[in-house]
């Protein structure tokens, strides 16, 4: 027996085993993918910030916003298809997860080509009248988009190769996909942006090549080396589109919160000059830095929530959940002390100035709180995908960007300016991250029951677990 067949043939890797272990690695292993993505990121802020013209900067982070929206329904998708396929998996039916993963990357491509043509033709409707953008960074904007979001396509889709990744238990894998697309943006940053002359679009068409390295690397992961992917077919795809989109469509709307609530933000902040639109650029550079860690574990324990609910083990399932709340915010707090200390050294580095300096030493000492109650209802709204509760995660999401957001953020930033702005943001995440901590708990316990006395619970199992279009009892 070869290799991979062998490796076929063995339980599902999550369904035995430490959880926190399981959990840690595929964090730290997911996190090293992402925060290569990231660190680039902010190392090409970095770059352009060097070109000495603050409209610059403030240009990135209206891309950075933009990108956000279409990122959003990447992220949705590539949840769906873990989800899916780990569930599968769990199950032991490696023939409907081969099919699913198919499936899942047909929709994706055509959802993100979509998006890109979308984000293309509108882009300057977006930045002047939804984001208020104006003047030379508008402008700068705007040729941005236009470059870099075709390759939106080849990132949707190399995004759901590392999902599939994930969902088999494949971290090392799924952590070359965004590593490699890293690696590349940091040499390809400075010599596009200076050795070839092409200032700010260098950054753009760095973005464009990354993007097609990522996709290489998935398509060897997922396809080369596990085999994991059946050969697609329309017919598949739209049998397996209502069972994915149960899943991508609320978990995109999710997602979709998210750069709703920023542009929101964004928007009253813009109020109060260049100086707050360039901090908010550095602030959305370092924040995934910072916080790469919360991403990658957010990304990373749905598979094995999704494996270990796939075989019935709700007691896995449970610890699952309490481990990932326990090692997030545990992060936030140390990510948080280092981001206090290291704030002298980031407004140097980016030369920030007046008062764009006072807004990015504001976050660093106390607008980073907002992330332990974001980080945990991250972890929930994972639950509530995973098992089958996709509509949990969307109306939390939008709850904590519409209610949670416009009302503390305004007032805040009438009466307190920026800072009292995002002081606002996070007493909004504070409500609504500990409402969905208390019913993700609600939730795991009710299922939990219902599989323990084979009745019917009040919530209801996803049908995917059981088959195509059959409801769990």
């Amino acid at each position: 027996m070869n290799a991979p067949q062998a490796a076929h043939d063995k339980r599902p890797v999550f369904t035995h085993g430490s959880l926190m272990r399981h959990v840690a690695v595929m964090t730290a292993t997911g996190a090293i993918g992402l925060m290569a993505v990231f660190v680039v990121d902010l190392l090409s802020l970095f770059w352009v910030s060097k070109l000495g013209d603050q409209a610059f900067k403030a240009a990135v982070g209206y891309v950075g916003l933009m990108t956000f929206f279409v990122m959003s329904i990447n992220i949705g998708l590539t949840i769906a298809a873990s989800a899916m396929v780990s569930r599968a998996l769990g199950a032991g039916d490696r023939p409907r997860a081969r099919r699913l993963a198919a499936s899942s990357l047909i929709i994706t491509a055509v959802f993100s080509t979509v998006m890109a043509a979308a984000m293309f033709l509108l882009r300057d409707w977006i930045l002047t009248t939804v984001l208020h953008g104006h003047g030379e960074s508008a402008e700068v904007a705007s040729k941005f988009i236009a470059i870099s979001i075709p390759a939106n396509v080849p990132l949707a889709v190399g995004m759901t190769f590392a999902g599939i990744l994930r969902a088999v238990g494949d971290a090392r894998r799924a952590m070359y996909v965004t590593l490699s697309a890293g690696i590349a943006t940091a040499f390809l940053d400075p010599l596009l942006i200076f050795g070839l002359g092409l200032g700010v679009y260098g950054a753009a068409w760095a973005t464009v090549l990354s993007r097609l390295i990522l996709l290489g690397v998935g398509w060897l992961g997922a396809v080369g080396v596990h085999d994991l992917v059946a050969w697609p077919k329309l017919n598949a795809a739209r049998a397996d589109f209502g069972p994915i989109m149960a899943i991508g469509f609320p978990a995109i709307m999710a997602n979709m919160a998210a750069p709703v609530s920023s542009a929101y933000t964004l928007r009253i902040f813009s109020d109060f000059g260049e100086p707050a639109i360039a901090a908010s650029a550095v602030i959305d550079r370092v924040t995934p830095v910072a916080f790469g860690v919360v991403f990658a574990l957010t990304a990373s324990v749905g598979p094995i929530i999704g494996q270990n609910y796939g075989a019935r083990l709700m007691h896995r399932v449970q610890r699952t959940l309490t481990d990932s709340f326990i090692l997030s915010i545990g992060y936030v707090l140390f990510a948080w002390a280092v981001l206090a200390l290291a704030e002298p050294a980031l407004i140097a580095a980016f030369e920030a100035k007046g008062e764009s300096a006072q807004y990015l030493a504001f976050y660093c000492r106390y607008g980073v709180v907002a992330w332990i109650f974001l980080a945990c209802l991250f972890v929930a709204n994972v639950s509530f995908n995973n098992l089958g509760f996709p509509v949990l995660s969307m109306a939390f999401n939008w709850a904590r960007a519409t209610l949670g957001t416009i009302p503390f953020v305004t007032v805040g930033a009438r009466y307190g300016g920026v800072q009292g702005g995002m002081l606002g943001f996070a007493l909004g995440a504070a409500v609504f991250g500990l409402i969905a901590v208390a019913t993700a708990y609600v939730v795991t316990w009710r299922l939990a029951k219902a599989i323990e006395g084979g009745g019917r619970a009040s919530l209801r199992a996803p049908a995917a677990i059981e088959g195509q279009g059959a409801k769990a009892p």
